[in-house]
């Protein structure tokens, strides 16, 4: 993988059956799985990704607790040679705000357990401390012929070439905001882990004759500036500043009041697909308006 000491090996059935899917969501939860594989190895290792066709009797699904009927299904597999996952935390980290002292870790996995129950499927895990994890994601198989549908790309079509800057403390975030962004569609993205580095990167950008058409800035920051206070700041150097407000806690006065504050717009963590576009859609449609749509 780019820029890491982890490598991936992927292994994809020649034969893999077909699957009624929205392709946004499913890429998301993928590299959510391969992204915390990643983060479980910081001094390196291989990253095993299988994909494969599985048949289910009733007795191999609901006999191993998967709430699955029987049928078929697809089923790719993430294996890490990380640490392993506790045993006490096993059963509660696909759980929306399940957080440990880990930084990043188990990121976006329930967001990814609801794509995937959404769909039909299911994802378990099996871990033993000092031996690595393995992630399971089934998704039903069609036996329908395949269709494309080049209309989803016209759904995610980006709104102009808009420069991006993303503000997270958390370097999965700010690696899955780039793949997510890069869907879309948008290619000038960059970053900053907190809000002074976000200010001086948008001060220098005004400077440069090259300003952010967008900021997106997350609202805590642990023992650095949050989005509260960089927003403040935004405002002095540009009053005209397009800014989202971003967090996991979605009962943040901020998250509610988000307008009162000087932000432009809201969205959640872990970030989905849909939600990050509609929102840039939402803010930069006021500028550039939705003529090319």
């Amino acid at each position: 993988m780019a820029g890491s000491s982890v490598k991936c090996i992927c292994n994809i059935s020649p034969d893999l059956w077909n699957a009624e899917i929205d392709q946004g969501q499913i890429s998301q939860v993928v590299h959510n799985l391969v992204i915390n594989a990643q983060q479980a190895m910081p001094t390196g290792g291989t990253i095993e990704l299988t994909a494969e066709n599985i048949a289910l009797t009733e007795v191999q699904s609901l006999g191993k607790g998967l709430p699955l009927k029987e049928g078929n299904y697809i089923r790719i597999s993430v294996r890490d040679q990380g640490s392993g996952i506790p045993a006490n935390h096993l059963n509660r980290i696909f759980d929306p705000f399940f957080t440990t002292k880990q930084k990043g870790s188990w990121l976006g996995l329930a967001t990814s357990f609801s794509i995937a129950r959404n769909h039909g499927g299911h994802i378990s895990v099996e871990s033993k401390l000092g031996y690595g994890s393995t992630f399971y994601f089934y998704l039903p198989a069609s036996m329908k012929a395949l269709v494309t549908t080049p209309e989803v790309k016209e759904i995610l079509k980006p709104v102009s070439n808009a420069r991006i800057l993303v503000m997270d403390d958390e370097q999965g975030v700010r690696q899955i905001a780039d793949r997510l962004l890069r869907y879309i569609g948008y290619s000038e993205i960059e970053f900053s882990a907190d809000g002074a580095e976000a200010i001086l990167k948008y001060a220098e950008a005004q400077e440069l004759s090259k300003p952010f058409d967008v900021v997106i800035l997350d609202l805590t920051v642990p023992g650095g500036m949050g989005g509260e206070e960089a927003i403040k700041k935004l405002l002095e150097i540009d009053p005209a500043v397009k800014a989202i407000v971003s967090s996991g806690y979605a009962a943040e006065a901020v998250m509610a009041n988000y307008r009162e504050y000087g932000f432009s717009a809201v969205v959640a963590k872990p970030y989905t697909l849909d939600e990050l576009n509609k929102a840039l859609h939402e803010v930069l449609g006021q500028s550039h308006g939705e003529s090319n749509h």
